[in-house]
C-alpha cells in the first residue's frame, strides 16, 4: 500500500483566489525572541489551497461544513486523467471516461502542473468542469468530485451553475488538489476538513491523501 499526499502545502507564496483573503503565516511567539514556546499565527480564507466546499458556500440556508458526513470524504475514489488540450470537462467526456457507479471522482488535468510554477501567481486559464458534466455526474449518483485547481468552475462564471448543480444535491467538492504524482485509476481517498463550527460554514482547508488498493 502506497500513500500519496495530494494536498498543496500552505505557504505565504502560494496563489489564492482573486478577492479572497491572502495567506499569511507568521510567528505569534518565538523561542528565538525569548518566548516560552513557538506559536504560529495563521491568516487565511476557508478556500485556501486544497479545500472542500460545503453547500452553504453558494446556497443560502444550506448545509454547513460541519454537517458533511465522513463517509462521503473517506472511501474508494477514481482518478480520471483529462487530456492536456482540454480546457473544459464536458458531459461527453464524463459519459465516456467516468464509471457510472463511481461515488468519488477526482479529475487530474493540466492544472496540476500549475502548482510547480515558481512564480506562485494565480492562473485564470485553468481547466474546469462544465455544468452539463456536473449534471451527468449527479445523475450517476456521485457523492464527491475533486479537481486540481482553486475552483471547479470556469473563471468569472457569474451564474455558478456547476457549483449549484453539485452542492444542491449535497455533492462534496474538493478543489486545489495536487495530482502531479498520481496516475489514473482506483484509490482510497481520505480527506478531512477542519471541524469549523463558527462562521458561515462554507468550507475548509483539508489534508487529502490517496492510498493504493493493493
Amino acid at each position: 500500500m502506497t500513500i500519496y499526499d495530494v494536498s498543496v502545502p500552505l505557504s505565504n507564496e502560494m496563489p489564492t483566489w482573486p478577492g479572497d483573503p491572502g495567506i499569511k503565516i507568521s510567528a505569534w511567539s518565538s523561542l528565538d525572541k525569548g518566548d516560552s514556546a513557538n506559536v504560529s499565527l495563521l491568516h487565511l480564507g476557508a478556500h485556501t489551497g486544497t479545500h472542500v466546499d460545503a453547500p452553504a458556500h453558494f446556497i443560502a440556508g444550506a448545509a454547513k461544513l460541519e454537517s458533511l458526513t465522513l463517509d462521503a470524504l473517506i472511501g474508494p475514489a477514481t482518478v480520471v486523467e483529462v487530456p492536456e488540450d482540454r480546457f473544459s470537462i464536458e458531459e461527453d467526456f464524463v459519459a465516456e471516461h467516468c464509471p457510472k457507479n463511481a461515488e468519488r471522482i477526482l479529475f487530474k488535468t493540466r492544472n496540476s502542473a500549475f502548482w510547480g510554477e515558481p512564480s506562485g501567481q494565480f492562473r485564470s486559464d485553468f481547466t474546469y468542469l462544465s455544468a452539463g458534466a456536473a449534471r451527468r455526474l449527479v445523475n450517476n449518483g456521485i457523492r464527491l468530485v475533486g479537481i486540481d485547481y482553486l475552483s471547479i468552475e470556469k473563471f468569472k462564471q457569474k451564474s455558478h451553475d456547476t457549483h449549484l448543480t453539485l452542492l444542491s444535491k449535497a455533492v462534496v467538492i474538493i478543489e486545489g488538489l495536487d495530482l502531479r504524482q498520481i496516475t489514473a485509476g482506483a484509490y482510497e481517498l481520505i480527506c478531512l476538513p477542519l471541524r469549523l463550527r463558527s462562521g458561515p460554514g462554507d468550507g475548509s482547508p483539508v489534508r487529502a491523501v490517496l492510498r493504493t488498493l493493493d
